[in-house]
């Protein structure tokens, strides 16, 4: 315990035990020891206050404890030891309660760092020991038993893991590891013991960042606590001034002495404080560290938010967009061949493939004889056939590209996407489209920060001007920065700055000049500790882009309650202030009400720990969001085979073009109708009791209605097939049909899972 910490509750016990002796003493009709006793309560506080007085206007400080100690010295010089006992000990229970107010708001804090582990089971040839974590190597093999915190960052080393994240990405259901996979310091061993291999050290592990991030929000002090101050300047003429009337008026200075008693200001020196770290605290449980308080003022007055792109609004690595088939092939073939292909390269692009193929359930099969050409693409053997996956030049060497490739080349440069082309025995069958994708909680992040009041967003990005003005326009940004370098992000953000208050949000190691150079650095720190996590002033700890907004949401309101609480213990104080002018108030009664407006001034501020209204309520479960999600994945393989369908019809002869467009209405009946009419039935009803409105629901049914009359025409169109001339007029027409429906399927599905993602975040 702190030297301060002890004198605070020293001062108080000494407080509260000479008022009590003191009363005793009065009660027992020794009024001279009661007057000692209460000069003795009191005594201790004024040197006490005096020394902190000092020391602050020698820092070029003058607040608002001037009038406390003036209040308590002229009690006692006017002959008023009780009444200076009472606001003595108003003035250090004050203080006291501050403290306990503090340390309450810190417990979420706390919290991360005493679950911190500190010592490491440690696998030395045969045996297993018990080393302090900081005697842990990179290379060494360590085991984690069950229900235990992983204490440095690794990979695992058994054959699989089961790992709690939940303490830092938010996510709450435990993520399964294979061999290889990293494993981040912090995180709870959900399954059974294993082993695994250290890639950093205690330092400079995931969780020793979180904790020197931790130790910095607890020990910054808020700018606004000062402004706090600068109300007390105006606050204390004005005491003084009221003062003296109320001398002038009676020519009593016991009046006098009950208007400064009146004013003491408990309001102004607790309100901010409490407030601003309840803030933090509640911002810490939404997986949101912020440093201090100063970052949490700064927070509130956001005008101007720039983000990077890559790994901030986009997932930061390769994405499957789209799979384009040659005449006579289905995207599913290609899908599996590729990725079953790619399964024997590490290459991120591989990771990509096989990852899009399991999500959609695919059994990929074990490649053999594979050869892989750097920078080029991979050969091998599946099921006795040879398939090569890789560049266009790799495939099509000294050739110009079919009609189709033409076709998905010309889709690739659009969309700013990397293509894959796969082939079976040197017959190219199919493409790969990848490319980076917006975080699927991006449009939500963006729409909650003009909900907050953020007037302009910005992206500031390294990335080619191609690909970051389609994100830019996906999003509605109002500016978009590309190719720009590190020194020209600062550059970026120190010109926004000259305007207006300006937030940086970012996640790499080139965005921490930017972060640290703004008035508020976000990093997006969920991965791992990194130069952008120790540079920013606030760290959002859950994978969550939308935590930024609700850090702002949180910071605005602290904010609103501190000046609440302000104002009215200000305006509360002044109609005592006023009531003790005109001699309606004595010293003792005084000193008692300003003990209440203390206690309710702080209680005020605390309600900076809890949620705003309407934040908490009803949410759907993380688990049932992702199933959800996955019955989208599920039907994108449908999807692509329409779009499949629809180029194929160009070129296809009529009794070919019959049977497609009869595959692609039993594909929209079985699968796209069944889906959207299960929606409707069973889905929607349960997110109207979570949404707090039905209004966009009302129009997400509508899409429904309109892809089900689409689905009608289509199946209208193919029942009248066998008695219709397929000419191109039925074949332009179909195509219409089906591409319509792709595309508001699509899209609607892209909607839905932006619902699911808003309610399963609460």
């Amino acid at each position: 315990m702190s030297f301060e910490r002890v004198l605070r509750w020293t001062l108080v016990t000494i407080a509260v035990a000479g008022l009590s002796a003191g009363i005793v003493a009065a009660l027992a009709g020794r009024p001279d020891l009661a007057n000692l006793c209460w000069i003795f309560a009191t005594a201790p506080v004024v040197a006490g206050l005096a020394v902190s007085i000092a020391r602050d206007f020698l820092s070029g400080r003058l607040g608002v404890d001037a009038i406390a100690l003036v209040s308590m010295s002229a009690a006692i010089a006017l002959g008023q030891p009780l009444a200076g006992a009472v606001v003595a000990l108003m003035y250090s229970g004050g203080n006291v309660l501050e403290e306990i107010a503090v340390t309450r708001a810190e417990h979420d804090l706390r919290s991360l760092v005493d679950r911190a582990p500190r010592e490491a089971h440690r696998r030395a040839d045969s045996h297993v020991e018990e080393v302090p974590i900081g005697a842990v190597a990179v290379g060494d093999r360590l085991l984690v038993h069950a229900g235990e915190v992983v204490p440095v960052d690794g990979v695992v080393y058994s054959a699989a893991a089961t790992i709690d994240e939940s303490a830092l990405t938010g996510e709450p259901i435990p993520v399964a590891k294979p061999r290889g996979a990293a494993v981040l310091s912090g995180s709870l061993n959900a399954g059974e013991t294993f082993e695994m291999t250290v890639t950093s050290v205690a330092g400079e592990s995931t969780y020793a960042g979180i904790v020197r991030l931790v130790t910095a929000a607890q020990t910054a002090k808020a700018p606004f606590v000062r402004l706090a101050d600068r109300y007390a300047l105006m606050f204390l003429p004005v005491t003084l001034a009221l003062a003296f009337v109320a001398w002038l008026i009676s020519g009593d200075l016991l009046r006098s002495l009950a208007v400064l008693v009146a004013a003491t200001p408990c309001p102004l020196i607790l309100a901010a404080p409490v407030a601003f770290i309840a803030g933090v605290a509640q911002a810490a449980r939404r997986g949101i560290l912020v440093k201090g308080g100063g970052p949490l003022e700064t927070l509130a007055r956001a005008h101007t938010v720039l983000f990077d792109k890559t790994g901030t609004l986009t997932v930061g690595g390769a994405r499957l967009l789209s799979v384009e088939v040659a005449p006579g092939e289905t995207a599913d073939k290609v899908l599996m061949l590729g990725a079953s292909l790619e399964q024997a390269s590490h290459h991120v692009i591989a990771n990509a493939i096989v990852q899009a193929a399991t999500e959609r359930g695919f059994n990929l099969e074990v490649p053999e004889q594979v050869r892989e050409s750097m920078g080029s693409g991979l050969h091998g053997m599946i099921d006795g056939q040879r398939v090569s996956a890789g560049s266009r030049e790799m495939i099509f060497p000294g050739a110009h590209a079919r009609e189709w490739a033409s076709r998905a080349i010309r889709r690739a440069s659009w969309r700013s996407a990397l293509i894959v082309f796969i082939a079976i025995d040197g017959r190219p069958i199919g493409a790969l489209l990848l490319a980076d994708e917006l975080r699927a909680d991006t449009p939500r992040a963006i729409r909650l920060l003009r909900e907050a009041g953020v007037a302009r967003i910005v992206m500031v990005t390294g990335d080619r001007a191609g690909a970051a003005q389609a994100i830019g326009a996906a999003l509605d940004l109002d500016a978009v920065l590309a190719e720009r370098a590190p020194s020209d992000k600062v550059d970026a953000v120190r010109n926004e700055q000259r305007l207006h208050p300006t937030i940086m949000v970012g996640d790499g190691i080139n965005d921490a000049p930017a972060l640290a150079a703004a008035d508020v650095g976000i990093a997006l720190g969920a991965r791992g500790a990194s130069a952008s996590s120790e540079a920013a002033d606030v760290v959002i700890l859950a994978d969550r882009l939308d935590r930024v907004g609700e850090a702002i949401l949180i910071a605005q309101r602290a904010r609103r309650i501190a000046i609440q609480s302000i104002v009215a213990g200000m305006g509360l104080s002044t109609l005592a202030m006023v009531a003790a002018t005109f001699g309606w108030l004595l010293p003792v009664p005084a000193a008692i009400l300003q003990e209440a407006i203390d206690v309710a001034v702080i209680l005020n501020a605390l309600r900076a720990l809890t949620p705003a209204h309407g934040h908490a309520g009803k949410s759907m479960t993380a688990a049932a969001g992702r199933e959800l999600h996955h019955d989208h994945i599920a039907l994108i393989g449908i999807l692509d085979r329409l779009r499949s369908i629809v180029d194929a019809l160009d070129d296809a002869v009529a009794e070919s073009a019959a049977a497609l467009i009869a595959e692609a209405n039993k594909l929209v009946q079985e699968r796209v109708v069944v889906h959207e009419r299960d929606d409707e039935g069973n889905v929607y009803p349960e997110l109207v009791k979570v949404l707090r409105e039905s209004h966009g629901l009302s129009a997400m049914s509508r899409a429904h209605r309109e892809i089900l009359h689409l689905a009608r025409l289509l199946a209208r169109v193919t029942e009248d097939l066998p008695s219709e001339k397929v000419d191109r007029y039925l074949i332009r027409d179909a195509q219409r049909l089906i591409e319509a429906v792709e595309t508001l399927v699509r899209l609607h599905t892209a909607q839905e899972d932006d619902i699911y993602e808003a309610v399963a975040a609460r």
